[in-house]
């Protein structure tokens, strides 16, 4: 058999890895805020916490600890997700420095 045969069956055994249809959390970071705790414990309904970002700055996809990558957060206006938020990603982090 040639072998870029044989790497292509590798793969495509690698492509039906049971984990592919594991789910897992994915958080996008919008910004973030330093509060004090007496400014915390003061937060009422109708407060207003700043963040450190923009409103058109890049969000961070992040999946456990680790930023996998960025984009900038959209409106989905049709279809039954019509209303959702969702995050048109610009760039995705080299999968190399990844889970370091």
């Amino acid at each position: 058999m040639d072998k870029s045969v044989k790497n292509l069956e590798n793969i495509s055994k690698a492509e039906q890895s049971p984990f592919q249809s594991v789910p897992i959390e994915v958080t996008v970071t919008v910004g973030k805020a330093r509060p004090s705790i007496k400014e915390l414990l003061g937060l009422r309904q109708n407060a207003v916490l700043t963040l450190d970002k923009q409103i058109d700055d890049p969000v961070e996809l992040v999946v456990g600890n680790q930023m996998i990558a960025c984009g900038h957060l959209e409106e989905i206006s049709e279809g039954v997700n019509a209303g959702k938020l969702a995050i048109r990603l610009t760039e995705i982090i080299d999968s190399k420095f990844m889970f370091s």
